[in-house]
């Protein structure tokens, strides 16, 4: 049965992906957005394993160039995508990846939340310091994407309590935790995190 898209978003074909992790399929969800009379487009990506348990493990990963691609270690992020990608496939189940870089501001405002970073501010006093939220990322396709693959209930390998709070209002959820080596770069990092935005570490 073919499913109506809303104008809104647009979903490609499902493709094969093999990496070091294994072997996945992935698929694109277009997101055209409206926000203060401009129009954003946003490209996420879904890689999920050939098939789908009734209580599969979600991971929700936000963009991080610099994490995810250069392997930074100012963040957790990129040791989060390895490690969920690696028990989603052994577990089965799906990353959904969001294309909201830098909790949202995109990736020249994290960049020069970065430089504000290097004169000692944190993660979030940077955010702040730009005139935006600590973090203002949306979450609202990520229930498209759940219904799209008719998902009722889930495993959500988090540490957020935010999203945990946001995914519980359409889905029934577990939360699992995701527990990354702390380094000396990042130990600041986390730490803000931990107390300051109440992540689950």
């Amino acid at each position: 049965m073919q499913k109506i898209l809303p104008k809104s978003i647009e979903v490609s074909n499902e493709a094969n992906l093999p990496t070091q992790f294994g072997e996945f399929k992935i698929r694109s969800f277009r997101e055209r957005k409206t926000i203060k009379n401009h129009t954003y487009t946003l490209e996420h990506l879904v890689i999920k394993t050939q098939d789908l348990p009734l209580n599969p493990l979600v991971r929700v990963h936000s963009e991080c160039l610099t994490g995810d691609a250069l392997l930074s270690l100012k963040c957790d992020c990129g040791s989060e995508l390895h490690m969920a990608l690696q028990k989603i496939q052994k577990e089965q189940g799906m990353v959904i990846y969001l294309r909201q870089e830098g909790r949202g501001i995109g990736l020249f405002n994290k960049v020069n939340a970065y430089a504000l970073q290097d004169t000692g501010l944190d993660t979030v006093e940077a955010n702040l310091a730009l005139g935006f939220k600590e973090d203002e990322r949306d979450y609202s396709i990520v229930k498209f994407i759940l219904d799209y693959y008719n998902l009722k209930r889930i495993r959500l390998l988090t540490n957020n309590p935010n999203k945990i709070e946001a995914f519980s209002n359409f889905v029934s959820l577990e939360r699992e935790p995701i527990i990354t080596q702390c380094n000396t770069h990042n130990a600041h990092y986390l730490e803000v995190k931990k107390i300051k935005m109440g992540h689950l570490l």
